[in-house]
């Protein structure tokens, strides 16, 4: 059961008074460390976070290249007549290859649109190794992205310190209410009775 809470005041804890107890003090000491903590430890985990993100991203623009590859056969599919260009969905997977950096021949497969013939140029994305990648991120894409993933870290790494603060807090609710009890039980049968 809740204790009857008047009307609120604030840093009521560290105000002098005859009344409070030790279990305020440390109350008020638990409430303010676990806001301290919770913003804390989100705001540096975000900012962490999206740093990282961040990087990664523009080490992928710096070092992923486009490469022209040749398709080795014909695409599954019929082709399109009049020039009209199939959408995203429309493609298909074929056999592409094309030369690595170090000139090395590689092979793989890639999205073509459906009856594309052998030797069609298709624009690959490979790594510094020639091995097939995705397209990489803009540097808007990246911002977003890098802010978007520092948002949700920091949330979750504010959670922890934040639960944590609540649980204690709750312990120390709990134990100043058996105490109560206590004490009422002992007092509560002496209310009564006059001297």
């Amino acid at each position: 059961m809740k204790a009857f809470r008047g009307p609120k005041v604030w840093l009521w804890r560290w105000r002098r008074n005859p009344l409070k107890r030790r279990a305020d003090v440390v109350e008020g000491w638990v409430v303010l460390g676990a806001c301290l903590l919770t913003v804390l430890a989100g705001v540096l985990a975000g900012l962490a976070a999206a740093g990282a993100v961040e990087h990664g991203l523009a080490r992928e623009r710096a070092t992923w290249r486009p490469v022209v590859a040749r398709l080795v056969a014909q695409a599954p599919g019929s082709s399109r007549e009049h020039g009209d260009r199939a959408a995203a969905g429309d493609r298909v997977w074929a056999e592409a290859r094309w030369r690595a950096a170090d000139g090395s021949a590689r092979t793989g497969q890639v999205r073509v649109e459906p009856g594309s013939k052998p030797g069609t140029p298709v624009t690959v994305w490979t790594d510094p190794q020639g091995h097939l990648v995705s397209r990489p991120s803009t540097a808007s894409e990246a911002a977003f992205r890098s802010t978007l993933i520092g948002l949700l870290v920091g949330v979750s790494a504010a959670a922890v310190p934040c639960v944590a603060g609540l649980a204690v807090r709750g312990r120390l609710e709990r134990r100043r209410m058996a105490a109560w009890d206590t004490e009422w039980s002992r007092l509560g049968p002496q209310w009564g009775r006059t001297v």
